[in-house]
């Protein structure tokens, strides 16, 4: 319960994420609190802090979780690898998660049935916080500005791609120059999104900010735009990934803008000096699995 309350700073929060009663949770902090003789979290207002001696404890338990999921990983291993228990948490951008990871995570549970992968879609700016707060193991974006804290795996390559309707006017028109993309409606997605930092940069090497494009509206999240596109005659910016099938079927067009290529790749991003080997294992496979 500690762990909860500490790691969302809320006791509701907590009580809500363990499906107990909020009076349970603040209880057992009581009794902690009693236990080492000493408050744990500062009360202020309706928000909580912890203490300096509460950051140590929370702090040592998490180390404490850590060896104890990597020792029933290696001793699990020891038997069989095919028999080997652990957990996995990764975080990835919409364009890896939806797109991407999914055929990867069936077949490496094929290979290690017994493993608990849970994956959660964040966009890019979110993913490097969640990884050095250690609330995943590896983290799969996008990636611009590399930090001296993370290690960095190459995985694949994506293209952003510019995309209308098959009813929009413009899809008749098939090409665009840069002139005339600024005059054109356009769906954005959200500032954070690597969608919408690639798109950025590739402008900004054109000398055209986004704040200069017509934007009628910005959506959260991949799929949000898309249906946002097929509904509407404006041109979005989406994954060349995320559209294949609608280009396929004829409900999307790609619309070519002069001088303008949008390509991104993504990395496996690790913490510095981590050395579980189920991390390890997961990123070859994968790379393995990409052609």
């Amino acid at each position: 319960m500690f762990l909860e309350v500490a790691a969302n700073l809320s006791f509701s929060k907590a009580a809500k994420a363990l499906y107990i009663s909020q009076p349970a949770i603040s209880r057992h902090i009581h009794l902690l609190e009693g236990q080492y003789n000493c408050a744990l979290f500062e009360r202020k207002g309706n928000s909580i802090q912890l203490t300096v001696i509460g950051e140590n404890i929370y702090n040592y338990l998490l180390e404490a979780k850590e060896i104890e999921r990597k020792i029933e990983y290696e001793v699990s291993t020891l038997k069989l690898e095919s028999e080997a228990s652990g957990k996995l948490k990764l975080g990835a951008s919409t364009t890896v998660s939806l797109y991407i990871i999914p055929g990867i995570l069936s077949s490496f549970h094929q290979t290690m049935p017994k493993i608990d992968i849970q994956v959660i879609n964040r966009n890019t700016e979110n993913i490097l916080t969640a990884l050095l707060n250690k609330h995943i193991d590896v983290g799969i974006v996008e990636v611009e500005n590399k930090i001296n804290m993370v290690n960095y795996d190459y995985f694949t390559s994506d293209k952003v791609i510019a995309v209308c309707a098959a009813k929009s006017y413009l899809a008749k028109k098939g090409t665009l120059s840069l002139e005339e993309l600024k005059k054109t409606p356009v769906a954005l997605r959200e500032i954070g999104s690597g969608t919408l930092t690639a798109l950025t940069r590739e402008l900004t090497r054109n000398n055209i900010s986004v704040s200069s494009l017509n934007a009628k509206v910005r959506l959260g999240g991949t799929e949000a735009l898309k249906n946002f596109i097929l509904a509407d005659l404006s041109l979005g910016f989406l994954p060349q990934k995320a559209v294949i099938k609608e280009l396929l079927n004829g409900d999307l067009v790609e619309v070519h803008i002069e001088n303008l290529e949008i390509k991104r790749d993504f990395f496996f991003l690790t913490r510095l000096g981590e050395n579980f080997d189920l991390i390890r294992k997961f990123v070859r496979f994968s790379q393995r699995y990409i052609p």
